[in-house]
């Protein structure tokens, strides 16, 4: 199989084995426009393999087909909305699941958030509230580690090239383990284990998990179930010793243990966070200066208004709300990058979008990286334009499609407030520049990132 399709492959095997295998489905006639088989027993793989990823085999469908598009996964058939309007129309009915969650939980081979609609409501506010409530505990760390990364850049000469996406993710994990397992995890060697724990964990969703190559490579299948095992067992080691204990640090498992829920719901939700928190926030935060070093005028826009509304203070909770141009600046970056390019649920019951039905147990892709690039809703679709969210009916657009807002996967959220606190402290001392003569290739997989280093330098602000 080849490296660039694996995740076209891995996320559909894995999603549609992990949750529709308990509706057993034979082929199902459909009047949504879209390919026929490439072939029997896999259906249209074979053409999202040669399209290079998921994400690009769905911008060529909706390309060809339009916003409601169907193909085929072996005998199962897939429908994917690629517009605005067509999420829209199809959110109604799905509200109370949160579409990245449901396919990393499915990805992982959780399946507790599958009960109600009430009890998927419950459950998706109390993951939310436990987010918000250690974040703001957390904030003062936040901001600590923040100022550590800056002294550690202003100690560079201006030459020096910094491999950003290295520095944050590994600034991400330090404060995700921390928000999330206390301070067991202050010291640097528990970081570096957990990040390669973390590491392979991740790396096997985004590649090759029950996928087939990963069972006919048994070294890596046995790292793989090895890493999820030592992640679960530091996770639930780190849920007994909070149930039983009083610390005066407040973590993201505090604030479960206090809704609760059962030991295994506490364990599912602390795995998913502890590896969509960390990826996303990385991700959002290497993309975000990655941006601002390629776009001169919107980061002096951008310093003018942190250097106005913190002037010689520091970055507060509060602070962080007056800061709009930076929220703009955040929701380009997430729209550019098409940060999360692909999500999904389950038709639990019959639906329609337009003139086309959707039939029950359906897998609908949502094809968020298309949508983030039609150029009917975003003029000039390929420039980074912070300017564009000002307009409040884009900033609507953008908040239907579960990217801001009410609908917004906690995950996200968090990654917003995270990537502001970094990016405020370091424009108040540095220019972010970039380094001449890179090229710059796109990874889709459930969080994008760069197939390369991306490499920048700094300067000290006079």
């Amino acid at each position: 199989m080849l490296d660039f399709a694996i995740f076209a492959v891995t996320f559909l095997l894995a999603l549609v084995g992990a949750v529709l295998y308990l509706y057993p489905a034979s082929r199902q006639a459909s009047g949504i426009p879209g390919l026929t088989p490439t072939e029997e027993k896999d259906g249209n793989l074979p053409d999202i393999v040669n399209s290079g990823s998921l994400h690009e085999f769905l911008v060529n469908l909706h390309g060809r087909y339009g916003p409601v598009v169907s193909f085929w996964f072996g005998r199962r058939l897939v429908v994917s909305l690629g517009t605005a309007d067509a999420l829209k129309q199809h959110f109604n009915p799905n509200k109370t699941l949160d579409p990245f969650e449901t396919m990393l939980k499915s990805l992982l081979g959780y399946r507790s958030g599958a009960g109600s609609g009430s009890e998927d409501h419950v459950r998706r506010r109390l993951y939310g509230d436990a987010v918000t409530a250690a974040l703001q505990s957390n904030f003062p760390l936040l901001l600590k580690l923040s100022e550590e990364l800056l002294d550690k850049w202003l100690s560079y000469p201006e030459t020096q090239h910094i491999p950003l996406s290295q520095h944050m993710l590994g600034f991400a994990l330090k404060f995700v383990t921390r928000m999330v397992l206390g301070d067991t995890f202050e010291g640097e060697q528990e970081v570096i284990r957990f990040q390669k724990i973390h590491g392979t964990v991740w790396s096997e969703i985004g590649k090759g998990f029950l996928d087939g190559s990963l069972d006919k490579n048994t070294t890596r299948k046995n790292q793989y179930q090895e890493a999820l095992m030592q992640l679960e067992a530091i996770l639930k080691k780190i849920i007994k010793e909070r149930k039983g204990g009083d610390f005066s640090q407040h973590t993201f498992i505090d604030s479960l243990v206090q809704r609760n829920l059962n030991e295994q719901q506490i364990l599912e939700d602390s795995v998913v966070f502890s590896l969509a928190g960390c990826i996303v926030t990385a991700r959002l935060c290497t993309w975000a200066i990655h941006f601002l070093t390629t776009a001169e005028e919107v980061q002096k826009k951008l310093h003018k208004e942190v250097d106005h509304v913190l002037g010689k203070g520091p970055i507060t909770s509060e602070k962080i709300e007056q800061l709009r141009y930076c929220q703009q600046v955040l929701c380009e970056t997430v729209r550019t990058a098409k940060l999360t390019p692909v999500s999904a649920q389950l038709q639990d019951i019959e639906g329609k979008v337009g003139p086309f039905i959707i039939p029950k147990e359906t897998l609908v892709l949502y094809a968020l990286g298309v949508v983030l690039q039609d150029a009917s809703t975003w003029p000039s679709p390929h420039k980074f334009d912070p300017d564009r969210f000002a307009d409040e009916p884009v900033m609507k657009v953008f908040s239907s499609l579960g990217f801001s807002g009410t609908w917004e996967c906690p995950e996200l959220r968090f990654a917003y407030v995270v990537t502001t606190v970094l990016v405020s402290v370091l424009l108040k001392k540095l220019h972010l520049l970039a380094v001449d003569r890179q090229v710059f290739e796109m990874k889709y997989e459930l969080v994008t990132s760069c197939r390369e280093e991306t490499w920048i330098t700094v300067s000290e602000r006079h």
